[in-house]
């Protein structure tokens, strides 16, 4: 087995990891917080409010 081989394994392996740490993070942050606090736009309108005043 050259080094190359070994590479492609190691990428397949490190790509599962970040795989199944992004979907364990997911059902965390889903069962942590409401949709509608993840899906409001609250950050963005005092942003631009903040900009509006600056201007």
């Amino acid at each position: 087995m050259d080094i190359w081989t070994v590479l492609e394994y190691a990428a397949w392996a490190l790509s599962a990891l970040f795989a199944l740490l992004m979907l364990s993070d997911m059902v965390r942050i889903d069962t942590t917080y409401d949709n509608e606090l993840l899906t409001s736009s609250r950050e963005g309108e005092i942003e631009a409010a903040a900009e509006r005043h600056t201007l």
